[in-house]
């Protein structure tokens, strides 16, 4: 991705939170020489990776696979005292774009449709021994009610509502084709990166072509600052 790219999708974010009224932390307003400024005091927040984080999962095509994380909270396996036992995202999704497939091996997640248009997510079961896409009946729960369905069957959650995905259940999700631009929340098991099975070829984070400053960091390129 080039970074005017990565800046323009950051702008395009923040506007979209303003428009709906979330607010993010102090630092995510922060340019790369605030960031070097104030030194020691946010070493926690680069060992826990929060912050921005733009990708077009080495697709080289954002609008259609990619989107703007934002990592509001999060902790360390390795290092309980580090964060907190959970992570929190937001995940602000321009319609047309999804996520490409992947499951979790550990790791359980709420997906909540926050604000904007509708979410549109689709299910299949993972076998835990060989990692293959099943064609089998998905069954998980969405704000506490079970529902069950096909492997590849259209879920669509309105604003306000959310869906349960355990491990083993591959998932794509992304706004609804025609039904707006989507800001979704992920509440999960504490995320260390390394627990992402992808079912397309893909990379987590994109090479990056600096054709212009950085308006901020992303969260893997603090060690860099």
């Amino acid at each position: 991705m080039k970074r005017s790219e990565i800046n323009r999708a950051i702008r395009w974010a923040e506007a979209l939170l303003k428009q709906n009224c979330i607010s993010l932390p102090c630092y995510a307003a922060w340019t790369p020489e605030e960031w070097r400024a104030h030194g020691g005091e946010i070493d926690r927040i680069r060992k826990l990776m929060l912050g921005w984080d733009i990708t077009d999962y080495g697709c080289g095509d954002f609008d259609r696979i990619g989107t703007v994380l934002y990592t509001v909270r999060n902790g360390s396996e390795k290092d309980p005292g580090l964060g907190v036992p959970y992570c929190e995202k937001y995940l602000i999704m321009k319609d047309g774009q999804r996520l490409p497939k992947h499951y979790h091996v550990s790791k359980t997640e709420d997906i909540i449709d926050r604000a904007g248009g509708l979410l549109q997510v689709f299910l299949w079961n993972a076998d835990p021994a060989t990692g293959e896409q099943l064609d089998t009946d998905v069954t998980v729960c969405m704000d506490g009610i079970e529902r069950t369905v096909k492997a590849g069957e259209e879920i669509v959650l309105s604003p306000g509502n959310s869906i349960t995905l355990t491990p083993y259940i591959a998932h794509i999700f992304g706004p609804k084709p025609g039904s707006g631009d989507v800001i979704c929340g992920e509440v999960s098991k504490v995320n260390d990166l390394t627990d992402n099975y992808f079912l397309e070829d893909t990379a987590r984070f994109p090479s990056i072509e600096e054709d212009e400053p950085a308006v901020h960091p992303m969260c893997n390129e603090y060690g860099k600052l």
